[in-house]
């Protein structure tokens, strides 16, 4: 895979790509990533990449020519390249869409906006997709586009030593991790689930889907609408609310 990315703040991901999983793709050569400075694409001696808003108002905007001067630039070398725009005005980021980049064949390019945002002829003339990973503000979005690269790159085949923990992870079955325990077995006089040492392997399993289940319609019920559910996940669920109708019966 091939990312490319548009920052004013390149420092930023030498730090983080230079450690654990993202630094093993790349030097298995799993994932390219290419930074590039957005102030090499000005034209002023004072490298300027920002102005003042038409119709006035706080903060500063993005100026389209060093956007556009740089994705021209990174395009020409003739790759086939998805631009992705960072923004609260884009689709949610989700597991659903990191899978879905995971498996792009295009090159992904990722423009990270800052200040009041990006000049808007930028987005309706070289923008293919805009992404979002929350409903919050950020002051620029290297935050974003690394949280983006860090979901997509894991994804990739060899990024992670255990492929198997790709497919019991968190949202990759649309709904919350179950808990997890490691040694010792009793800590603070509070002991490891006995399903959890017994060995036997189906059991675990059962146990962690209800609990990840179970954990789910506490915390995000809102997930189990779109979770992608067998019968068994159902069953499992009437057993759940039994279960807490029984408890506050009792209570």
């Amino acid at each position: 895979m091939h990312i490319a990315v548009i920052t004013i703040f390149p420092e930023i991901f030498k730090a983080y790509l230079n450690e654990s999983i993202m630094k093993k793709a790349l030097n298995k050569e799993i994932v390219k990533i290419d930074i590039h400075n957005l102030r090499d694409f000005t034209s002023d001696k004072h490298k300027t990449v920002d102005d003042y808003p038409y119709g006035g108002g706080p903060g500063m905007v993005m100026k389209p020519e060093p956007l556009s001067n740089a994705i021209r630039h990174i395009k020409s070398d003739g790759i086939d390249t998805l631009t992705i725009m960072l923004t609260p005005q884009g689709r949610l980021f989700t597991q659903k869409v990191a899978e879905e980049l995971s498996a792009e064949k295009r090159r992904l390019l990722l423009i990270c906006g800052r200040y009041e945002g990006i000049d808007e002829r930028i987005r309706e003339t070289l923008v293919d997709d805009e992404i979002s990973i929350g409903d919050y503000v950020l002051t620029g979005g290297e935050l974003p586009a690394l949280v983006i690269i860090d979901a997509v790159v894991r994804l990739l085949p060899g990024a992670v030593g255990d492929e198997n923990s790709l497919r019991e992870e968190s949202f990759s079955w649309g709904i919350l991790d179950y808990p997890h325990y490691t040694r010792p077995p009793e800590w603070q006089g509070l002991k490891v689930p006995e399903v959890l040492l017994s060995g036997n392997h189906k059991q675990i399993a059962l146990w962690r889907r209800k609990e990840a289940l179970k954990r789910t319609l506490k915390r995000r019920p809102d997930l189990i609408e779109k979770a992608r559910l067998s019968e068994e996940d159902y069953k499992l669920i009437s057993e759940i609310k039994e279960e807490n109708d029984g408890f506050h019966k009792r209570n």
